[in-house]
């Protein structure tokens, strides 16, 4: 019996991790240089601040750049796409469903808490969620399953009774590790990844029930 529903934020609730490559794409191409989808993937779902996409820009066009001039106006340029797109299809009405058949509904990010809580309560999604767990709750964050199984302990529900939906490959095994059922459902940027590990693949939540999702659970375990 499902009792509680899960959610990954970025590029599933809402579609950050566009805006956030288009930002460092058109940075390098002001400079000549280039930022290939095939590289930014890798950083897709987990700590993007690991990797330092200035060096690599420094590195192709052989020069050092003003990075403290750059960065805020590159991270203004990301805000701005962000605060144009809308919450992705299905996904209120999903959150809505899930209240009214008295599920529990949690959120796992690897994104810091403020992001998150931010885009929330500004997109009127915040009052939805009984638990929140972000980057800044946790040792390690997705491709491992901390994230997944503090939410899992702070709602009272065991693995087989959560359903975790999901958009990156990096995400679908944060909540495998954790042994939790996983629907993958990418957008424009996900979509161009393995996406296989995953239990089941959607191509949008629009139109989709929370009795429809919980009835592919039952038939995959049958």
């Amino acid at each position: 019996m499902i009792k509680a529903l899960i959610f990954d934020f970025d590029g599933l609730i809402l579609d950050t991790e566009g805006p956030i490559f288009q930002s460092w794409q058109e940075l390098y191409q002001s400079y000549g240089g280039q930022l290939t989808f095939e590289r930014w993937s890798t950083i897709i779902g987990t700590i993007s601040n690991e990797y330092d996409h200035f060096e690599e820009l420094e590195e192709q066009i052989g020069h050092p750049v003003d990075r403290a001039s750059l960065s805020p106006k590159r991270r203004a340029r990301e805000l701005e796409l962000i605060a144009q797109q809308p919450t992705r299809p299905g996904v209120e009405s999903l959150l809505k469903e899930a209240r009214q058949h008295g599920l529990k509904i949690g959120l796992a990010s690897s994104s810091p808490c403020a992001w998150v809580e931010g885009h929330l309560q500004r997109l009127g999604l915040f009052d939805y969620f009984d638990c929140l767990r972000a980057r800044d709750d946790v040792s390690h964050v997705k491709p491992e399953p901390e994230l997944y199984l503090n939410v899992l302990a702070e709602l009272g529900v065991q693995a087989e009774e959560a359903l975790v939906i999901e958009d990156s490959p990096i995400g679908v095994t944060a909540a495998k590790r954790a042994g939790l059922y996983c629907i993958v459902v990418p957008n424009d940027l996900t979509r161009q990844m393995s996406l296989g590990h995953a239990d089941r693949q959607l191509d949008t939540l629009e139109g989709i029930s929370l009795q429809e999702l919980i009835a592919g659970i039952a038939q995959i375990s049958s």
